[in-house]
């Protein structure tokens, strides 16, 4: 029952951060949301019992992916859109 409960609420952090991801304007501010979805879904993939999957998502999806984005985000020049 506490898995089951504990299982939604993940879910539905997931989908929260997901959609601030689309809606934020800055762009780091999107990867971050973007780095604590993924985060979350190892937790998730953890929960279905499924580890191999949760390590594989935490080390590229939370890690290198957010590292990649990070950097190309350092490459760009800053503008004040309107």
């Amino acid at each position: 029952m506490i898995e089951d409960i504990a299982q939604i609420v993940v879910l539905l952090i997931i989908i929260s951060t997901g959609y601030l991801a689309i809606k934020m304007k800055d762009l780091l501010g999107a990867v971050i949301s973007l780095s604590i979805m993924s985060l979350l879904l190892s937790l998730e993939f953890y929960i279905l019992q499924a580890p191999d999957v949760a390590i594989a998502e935490a080390g590229i999806g939370a890690g290198l992916t957010t590292a990649i984005f990070v950097l190309a985000i350092r490459g760009t020049k800053r503008m004040e859109g309107s």
